[in-house]
């Protein structure tokens, strides 16, 4: 049996970083053999076109998985994307024109009301006999994780880093106990989620979709219970409460995911891609990563959920097998104090991304962000935030400080790019 590793623990900037490094490098590998068979005839002399039926390396239609490059060390990077929820989400369309993009509708959120456990039963038993049949265990060739069902045309919902470079995956309701089959239609690492698809014939009788909470209805000290599969454990329900709000981390691809949920309900390796629950068995979050204290990789009561507002935005284009658009302002952002030592507050710019849409609104390395929009900035969580809100193609102003002057300079936002540049002395966004 294959050990359950998925799920982000210790220092997960650093495997972040590493994993983001292995995926580049096999996302190059395949580039070279791509191109290699573009140029190498066959037994008849012709040339085999990459991605052509008689093309040896073609990969499954869907969406490219492209290299991500994470970079290292001091001052952080700001090629936001990723976790806000903004109704300006884009998705790119099926070909590689990046000119053509539709809106995205979000997935809808329902209100939820306390369960009422039958008696002699517990409030997480009761959640649990609800919700658990539409729970399943995700195996890879590399590891076991956790997705769940969201509606009856089978579409599941999962974490980026669970399925990785996937293209089919094994699903397993813990009802049946019968293997299934599953596609991945779409993965966004900016914000570590991803859509696997079975046959809707292949779900158990019985078995009910889960469905979405509002997640800005969450309130620190509410219930939360997870259930997942930790350790290969099936459908394991653990309860606790929101221990915060508001928490930023790193995806798999570098970027930064705002609106994070803390969680005390344990949560272990096995758990990622699982429900977080409310008290009345709506999903207010996807269980993605954990803290430890260095010795174990096991639950010390810090766990992270990327937020249901970010699951219902981005997961309607995943399940079309879309790439989801992310807003990028293209500079970096110095948290050392280097570029600018006497800034008290807001976002230290320590250097700008050549060609990208900072540069050409005029922003300089040592400018100091103190405002979005008339939107004050305290601080580089905060301009990442703000950009993450945004979606390609806004204009935004920007007011910053610079040799003690304050100026506005009016930013046009773009696309954000397929990996994150890897620079010497800098770092992505916590």
């Amino acid at each position: 049996m294959t050990p359950p590793k998925h799920v982000w623990s210790g220092d997960w900037e650093a495997e972040s970083e590493a994993e983001a490094r292995r995926r580049a490098e096999a996302e190059a590998e395949r580039q070279t053999r791509e191109s290699q068979a573009a140029e190498a005839p066959t037994a008849t002399g012709r040339t085999i076109a990459p991605g052509s039926p008689a093309d040896p390396y073609a990969r499954p239609e869907g969406p490219p998985r492209r290299g991500r490059i994470a970079a290292l060390a001091i001052i952080a990077v700001l090629l936001v994307g990723g976790g806000a929820f903004a109704a300006g989400l884009l998705l790119d369309g099926d070909d590689d024109s990046k000119s053509s993009t539709t809106p995205v509708a979000a997935l809808p959120s329902v209100g939820s009301k306390p369960v009422t456990p039958s008696r002699g039963q517990t409030r997480a038993g009761a959640i649990y006999a609800a919700a658990s049949p539409a729970v399943v265990s995700i195996r890879t060739s590399t590891g076991t994780g956790t997705g769940f069902l969201i509606d009856k045309q089978g579409t599941v919902v999962t974490n980026d880093h669970v399925v990785e470079t996937s293209k089919d995956v094994q699903v397993k309701f813990g009802t049946d106990g019968r293997t299934i089959q599953g596609e991945v239609k779409g993965v966004d690492p900016s914000s570590d989620l991803a859509v696997v698809h079975i046959d809707a014939s292949t779900i158990p009788g019985g078995v009910k979709p889960l469905e979405f909470a509002d997640s800005r209805g969450v309130s620190v000290g509410d219930v939360a219970i997870a259930i997942g599969n930790p350790f290969g454990l099936d459908r394991t329900v653990t309860e606790g409460i929101v221990s915060s709000l508001g928490r930023t981390l790193k995806a798999p691809n570098g970027f930064q995911i705002d609106d994070v949920i803390q969680t005390d309900a344990a949560i272990n390796p096995g758990n990622s891609g699982g429900p977080l629950l409310d008290d009345g068995g709506k999903v207010i979050g996807v269980n993605s990563q954990i803290a430890t204290n260095g010795v174990t990789s096991g639950n010390v009561g810090i766990g992270f959920a990327v937020p249901s507002n970010t699951v219902r935005q981005v997961v309607p284009g995943l399940k079309l097998g879309k790439t989801v658009s992310h807003a990028w302002l293209g500079v970096q952002i110095d948290t050392t104090g280097a570029t600018n030592p006497n800034a008290t507050s807001g976002a230290v710019i320590g250097s700008v991304e050549t060609g990208g849409p900072a540069e050409s609104a005029g922003l300089q390395a040592g400018d100091v962000v103190k405002r979005i929009d008339g939107q004050e900035v305290r601080d580089s969580t905060g301009l990442s935030t703000a950009i993450n809100a945004k979606a390609p193609g806004d204009k935004i102003k920007l007011t910053v400080e610079r040799n003690g002057q304050t100026q506005d300079l009016d930013v046009t936002l773009e696309n954000r790019p397929e990996q994150v540049p890897s620079q010497a002395g800098t770092q992505t966004t916590p």
